[in-house]
């Protein structure tokens, strides 16, 4: 298949950035006060402010407050009924008193700039783009996929079972750490799965039942200050291809959600964790539920920090054809979708690359199917 000379260039730019083995990282150790031109992004991937892209501090995501919640019956009802129009209308909210202690998110984000700012000759034994490899550090994200670089490093731990987390795998300077963050994550995540269950008038073992909701990766993201900001991003504009994102974020910002046709920030809200929806969930809630772009916006300040941790099927079920619940549907709400595999959707989604095309239309059903 021929290429353009362009495409060609930036193609060759891109293998030497990722060949240096030490990130974006590396690019600001070097002292630059201009971005490389394979950061530049076309402008309409990053306007900030516009008709269409209005970044308003009057709009917050839903702050839901878990405390007391699996004591008093009124209390968990309150909760279900805040999580089912914050899906239903944001796909995002917040979560406070969620049991894990500020300690443990913190000394997460701690040990999350302590890898990425380790001697490089430490963190380059992880670099790698091979999917395979349980743990790895690269940059950029989907380097090959978007043609343009990302403003990020990150460090991916894949867990095959989260009752046996295997440490020793993990950078040493992190693995505890991680550890202590994943195992109370899995309690929060078993929370999660009752409570969206209840919020779509399910059994609170529904989800549970359909072996979806297992903790399968954490991303440990770094943001380095950008010389030039509005030039490039963090994290192009996608919803998440996955059933559930549980994320952790320091107090920089950057973070923006599309809500409305509005570029919104979420503001960071010290112990709080944000959780939103994936493609999946939409899916297989027939769009009751729904799965929101979002994107990080690049800033001079920083490094900013942020552990996110996504929720799908365990390797056992990546095969299995999942739909829409059939209690959800009925003669005024008709299958939306068709049956898929997460492994199906992921090479979709992967074969597309973050484009600013949502993968999960694809799916749809035409009106000659229903």
């Amino acid at each position: 298949m021929s290429t353009s000379p362009e495409l060609d260039q930036m193609m060759k730019e891109l293998k030497e950035i990722d060949d240096t083995k030490v990130g974006v990282r590396g690019l600001v150790d070097s002292g630059l006060s201009k971005i490389p031109k394979i950061f530049i992004c076309p402008p309409e991937k990053i306007t900030k402010n516009n008709d269409d892209t209005i970044n308003s501090p009057l709009q917050q995501v839903p702050i839901i407050n878990l405390e007391g919640f699996n004591q008093i019956p009124s209390r968990r009802a309150e909760n279900v009924g805040e999580i089912r129009p914050a899906l239903e209308t944001w796909g995002f909210f917040q979560i406070v008193n969620h049991g894990i202690p500020t300690s443990v998110l913190n000394n997460l984000l701690r040990s999350t700039r302590e890898f990425h700012e380790q001697p490089k000759e430490m963190r380059m034994e992880f670099y790698s783009r091979d999917n395979t490899k349980k743990v790895k550090y690269y940059s950029t994200g989907d380097l090959y996929q978007t043609k343009t670089a990302q403003w990020r490093d990150t460090l991916s731990c894949d867990f095959d079972d989260t009752t046996k987390i295997d440490l020793e795998s993990f950078p040493e300077i992190c693995r505890k750490e991680i550890g202590d963050y994943i195992n109370r994550v899995n309690e929060l995540n078993n929370v999660l799965s009752e409570l969206l269950s209840e919020a779509l008038g399910l059994s609170s073992n529904h989800f549970a039942s359909l072996e979806c909701f297992e903790i399968q990766r954490l991303l440990c993201h770094y943001y380095p200050p950008c010389p030039e900001p509005d030039l490039t991003i963090g994290i192009m504009k996608h919803s998440d291809p996955y059933i559930l994102t549980i994320l952790l974020q320091d107090n920089i910002g950057g973070l923006q959600i599309f809500h409305k046709n509005q570029w919104l920030d979420v503001t960071p809200v010290e112990g709080t964790l944000l959780v939103n929806g994936g493609d999946l969930l939409q899916l297989i809630t027939n769009d009751k539920f729904k799965s929101v772009e979002h994107r990080v916006v690049t800033t001079k300040a920083g490094p900013r920090m942020s552990a996110a941790c996504f929720i799908y099927l365990s390797k056992k079920n990546q095969s299995k054809p999942y739909g829409p619940v059939k209690e959800l549907l009925s003669y005024k709400n008709l299958l939306i979708y068709r049956e898929t595999s997460f492994l199906e959707y992921i090479l979709y989604f992967a074969s597309k690359g973050l484009d600013g095309v949502k993968a999960l239309p694809h799916f749809r059903l035409t009106n000659s199917d229903n």
